[in-house]
Order: C-alpha cells, then sequence, then structure tokens
C-alpha cells in the first residue's frame, strides 16, 4: 500500500524522507526522522513504534544496519513489517517481512534507501533512488524528484490518496512536515505544492523560532 524514500544529504546533513500511499494519511504513521541521527520510514501493516526504536538505536552509536537488525530481532510481528533507515554517515538498511503485501521490494543507494509494498511493479523503488540520485539542489527538491519519479515508475498496485514530506535540520523539531491526508486527486503533487510554496520561507520560520527580533513578515494579518 506504500512506496516511500529516506535519505540524508550529504552536504547538509539533513535527513529527509517522502512516502505516498492508498491509505490516508500516510505519513502519520510512517515517517520519522531525528536531526542529526537519521531517517526511518516504517510500513506495511504498520507499527509506528518502530520507527522512535530505531531512531533511539541510531542516536546511541548503532549504525542503521545495526539498528534495524536489532530492532527486527525483538520486535513481535515483525514479518508484517518494512522498515527502511539512513544513519549519520549515510549508511542504509531495509527490512521486509515475509509477509509483505503484494509485489513488495526494494533499492539502496547513495545515501538512501526506498522501499514498498503492493507495488505496480517490482521497478519501483530502484526508480525513486535514481530519482533521489539524479537531482540536485535542496533536499526537499530532491525527495520530491524521488516520490515522482515513483509514480512515474508505476508507484502502487491502486490510486494513491495520501503522502508526505518530513525533513529535519539541527535543531529538534522538523523543518518541513508537509502532508495531503486524503484527496482523490494526485497527493503527490499537492505535497509538491505545499513544498513549492513552503521551500523560500522554511528558513524565515526557523529564525523566527531561534530568534523573532530577527525573522522577516510575510506581510499577512497578525504577522510579527
Amino acid at each position: 500500500m506504500t512506496f516511500s524514500l529516506v535519505a540524508r544529504c550529504a552536504e547538509t546533513g539533513m535527513f529527509g524522507m517522502v512516502i505516498s500511499s492508498s491509505s490516508p494519511a500516510v505519513a502519520a504513521r510512517c515517517a520519522h526522522a531525528r536531526a542529526g541521527v537519521g531517517a526511518v520510514a516504517s510500513q506495511n501493516v504498520t507499527d509506528p513504534a518502530l520507527g522512535p526504536q530505531v531512531l533511539d538505536l541510531m542516536a546511541g552509536g548503532m549504525s542503521a544496519a545495526e539498528a534495524v537488525a536489532e530492532v527486527t530481532h525483538r520486535a513481535p510481528f515483525i514479518d508484517y513489517r518494512q522498515i527502511l533507515a539512513v544513519d549519520a554517515q549515510g549508511g542504509t538498511a531495509v527490512h521486509s517481512g515475509a509477509r509483505a503485501l503484494g509485489i513488495w521490494t526494494s533499492a539502496q543507494g547513495v545515501d538512501c534507501a526506498s522501499g514498498g509494498n503492493l507495488l505496480a511493479n517490482d521497478g519501483v523503488p530502484a526508480a525513486m533512488v535514481a530519482g533521489f540520485e539524479g537531482s540536485d539542489g535542496p533536499l526537499g527538491d530532491r525527495l520530491i524528484a524521488a516520490l515522482r519519479a515513483g509514480l512515474a515508475a508505476g508507484g502502487e498496485a491502486g490510486p494513491v490518496h495520501s503522502a508526505g514530506l518530513l525533513m529535519v535540520d539541527r535543531m529538534p523539531w522538523p523543518v518541513a512536515d508537509l502532508r495531503c491526508d486524503w484527496t482523490e486527486d494526485c497527493p503527490i503533487e499537492a505535497v509538491a505544492k505545499a513544498w513549492e510554496i513552503y521551500a523560500p520561507q522554511m528558513a524565515a520560520y526557523v529564525q523566527r523560532a531561534l530568534d523573532p527580533r530577527a525573522a522577516p513578515s510575510y506581510g499577512v494579518p497578525g504577522d510579527a
């Protein structure tokens, strides 16, 4: 029901992930990232607790591969789960349980990993990795390129209805958490449009949090 990609920006150290699904509000359950640590997708009959568990282990010094191996060793019903992770060194790991739904597969690249289930074909994750690796610019642009590439390669076996983009930088909160939780149109393009609008303002919202005295105004009613 899902295709996703987790990634690290080698230039900035930022982490991010993108995801889309036929299910509602997929990013609310499946998207996890922590500044300085990594990004994780926990999907396919989702257990949202697995993402934070992997991040905690990576924060404690484990690599993505070690953390995913530890969580899959101890978590119940792991045959139903799919986990993707990228760590602070750009290392990646993927677990796909034997009970993952439909056509399921994964792909790993430079600073990124992709996976999916109930896919239209087994080439979707590789297309997402190629879309990320073949793009440049800000991390958000590259994540959107990967998500669009996954859809262009076939995406899910059925129509997708929700999507999300999550990014972290140096602060303990997400610098971007953009979602389309349900639409009959294309949720990926809805998130892409949200990113297009938000990207030029993202640094200003960070500045507002760190020191509002130096934060710019956007001229909206009640703006600082």
